[in-house]
């Protein structure tokens, strides 16, 4: 027997001595069903399966160790890190925290605007690090603004280095405008590096400051509410609120939409809103009278008056430079009592333009808009002007006064104005001419107009005997519209240049002919002007162009020809020289156009703008032919092709 059957035999031995014990417990496992053990899985033995499986549950609890270990030396590591971390950012050691920094400023919270208002402003470095390349920074609104938004004012003092636990202390100046009682905000920041770093760090504190009072003050005396179409003026005071004189003070009113200017006391030093108060000294008051309208509005809408002062631009003298005071005027409109509105040609508008050969028609409708009805109703039409022929004027139910020009409707002339009751409305009317742009001397008339003031009054009954009296007014400004000439002529026999070719033009043979523009205006300038048309395709621009300064153009693969010729002065043509310009074509016939009139020249086209009336102007003038109407020297018949 070999020694490995002898050990099989004891192990045999040892088995059967277990389970013939007493004390063997024996370990009972039901299965519902039987597993499948694979075949590599069986042992030869008992002892050997058993010895497997403990050797499984070992290797498996060692591993589990070493991982607990490892995840245990991982959160110590981590914890470590942690609080080395934490000890560097909060103990300090080198680091910097804008915690560490301080910033106090020392002044006063209220100025007078215009004023100094010097601030001292320490910084105090709290780290264990210096800061480096320190720079104070100011920032504040450079006029009246109360944020940072707008325009604002730098100021950046550099402060060098500053050591670890140090205090430093600048003195800084500035000067700030804003309306009486308003918050200028000032934004106080430092930047600065640290070593080791090229980053710019920035630690920022806000201050506030109070304007007590402005170096400029500003009133407006204006009316509250208005009507519509109705006049208004309104005074503007400024005076200086400083000890020592201010140089070069602007004031400057924003109008709204709707307003029209018409004059001012004193008269505006740029343009219609912008006055040059020159040096203000204590206890002076600067006044400005504005007059002007409220047109095209309607009841209900609001209108806003900016009006502004401040120091004059030394680039642009119409600006202001610095803001040092601005407020608001608003005005309400308001439908009136009663209303009058005026009409032209069927339009109501402000302002109106029209050639001296339209007629005028005016109608002037008007409204009870009270509760009550008015009594004693009136309305008045004063025509003033130099452009309206008075012996053309028809007042139609009213009466004419030739010596005020003025036309008068009420109860007698119209008996329903006797008693109009409320919300009743009517209208009355009138018409007339132009006049002609030469007055009776035969002098151009200059900026021909027809102004039209309409006034509406009437009585309201009160309690007891009392009566109001109730008004309101309109009107409209008529411009006419320059009466420009525009001719062209074809000639062959005369002209500037000599023609050649036949005459009567005959076939397959060339004839030049010379066209001539000729320009005339009357009483006022036309800007932008330009002639253009085209040429037939069996015509060819020749050239030359006389004068030879006119800057006229063609387009050979258009065939257009456009005379640029800028102004038109008035009294071209009349009292002074007229504009003209010539140039030459050429024109070979077809077989096709035997015994006709060949066009030469199409229709040209002028265009312009009136300057004082205000709109564009066209003037067209037909075709040019072979005809030639104007060359007093062609035979009869010469403008006929033949054969």
């Amino acid at each position: 027997m070999s020694l490995d059957d002898m050990n099989k035999l004891n192990r045999l031995e040892d088995l059967k001595s277990k389970l013939f014990s007493k004390n063997y417990q024996t370990k009972i496992e039901h299965r519902d069903i039987f597993s499948y053990v694979p075949k590599n899985e069986i042992v030869d033995s008992w002892e050997t399966k058993e010895e497997t499986e403990f050797d499984a549950q070992e290797k498996f609890f060692m591993k589990t160790s070493g991982f607990k270990k490892f995840f245990i030396f991982s959160v110590i590591f981590f914890v470590l890190t942690l609080g080395y971390a934490a000890f560097v950012f909060f103990a300090g050691g080198n680091t910097v925290s804008n915690n560490n920094i301080d910033i106090s400023i020392l002044g006063n919270n209220f100025t007078a605007g215009g004023d100094e208002l010097p601030l001292i402003i320490g910084i105090v470095n709290r780290n264990n690090s210096e800061l480096d390349l320190v720079d104070l920074v100011l920032e504040y609104p450079k006029g009246s603004a109360t944020d940072l938004s707008s325009d604002t004012e730098h100021l950046r003092i550099s402060l060098g280095t500053i050591p670890a636990g140090a205090v430093r202390n600048e003195n800084v100046k500035m000067v700030l405008f804003g309306e009486q009682g308003s918050i200028i905000p000032i934004k106080i920041s430092i930047e600065y590096r640290v070593a080791g770093s090229n980053a710019i760090f920035v630690k920022e504190k806000p201050y506030e400051v109070t304007i007590r009072s402005t170096p400029i003050n500003l009133s407006v005396d204006a009316p509250l509410t208005i009507s519509p179409n109705q006049d208004i003026t309104f005074n503007v005071k400024a005076t200086l609120n400083a000890t020592k004189a201010t140089p070069n003070i602007l004031v400057k009113v924003d109008y709204p939409l709707g307003f029209t200017f018409k004059n001012s006391v004193p008269a505006p030093s740029f343009g219609n809103n912008v006055w040059n108060l020159g040096d203000i000294v204590p206890g002076v008051e600067h006044d400005i009278s504005i007059s002007g309208k409220m047109v095209d509005v309607f009841d209900g809408e609001e209108k806003t008056f900016n009006i502004s002062s401040g120091s004059q631009s030394d680039t642009d003298k119409s600006i202001i430079n610095v803001i040092f005071n601005s407020i608001k005027s608003i005005v309400a409109i308001k439908k009136p009592f009663i209303e009058a509105n005026l009409f032209i040609n069927g339009v109501y508008q402000r302002e109106y333009a029209i050639d001296a050969k339209t007629s005028i028609s005016a109608e002037i409708h008007y409204a009870n808009n009270l509760d009550t009805k008015v009594n004693d109703l009136q309305i008045k039409a004063k025509i003033s002007g130099n452009a309206f022929n008075r012996k053309t004027i028809n007042a139609q139910q009213g009466f004419y006064d030739s010596s005020s020009d003025t036309i008068t409707w009420d109860k007698n002339s119209k008996s329903q104005m006797a008693e109009i009751n409320s919300g009743d409305s009517d209208s009355v009317a009138f018409s007339f001419s132009p006049a002609s742009s030469f007055s009776t001397a035969g002098v151009i008339l200059t900026d021909p107009s027809v102004n039209i003031d309409v006034s509406i009054s009437g009585k309201q009954a009160v309690e007891g005997s009392d009566v109001n009296e109730l008004d309101n007014s309109t009107g409209a400004i008529i411009r006419i519209i320059s009466d420009v000439g525009f001719s062209g002529k074809a000639l062959y026999y005369s002209g500037p240049f000599v023609n050649t070719g036949p005459i009567p033009p005959k076939v397959d043979q060339a004839t030049t002919y010379t066209v001539v523009w000729t320009l005339s205006n009357t009483a006022n300038s036309i800007s932008k002007a330009q002639i253009t048309t085209t040429l037939p395709s069996w015509v060819n621009f020749v050239g030359p162009i006389s004068p030879q300064n006119e800057n006229l153009t063609y387009n050979a693969f258009t065939k257009e020809i456009i005379w640029n010729i800028d102004r038109i002065p008035k009294g071209s043509g009349i009292t002074a020289p007229a504009r003209s310009v010539s140039f030459q074509v050429s024109f070979k016939p077809s077989i096709s156009q035997v015994d006709t009139l060949p066009v030469i020249i199409n229709d040209a086209v002028l265009t312009g703008h009136d300057d004082f009336a205000n709109v564009d102007v066209t003037v067209k003038k037909i075709r040019l032919t072979t005809k030639l109407d104007n060359d007093t020297a062609l035979p009869q018949g010469g403008g006929i092709v033949v054969n």
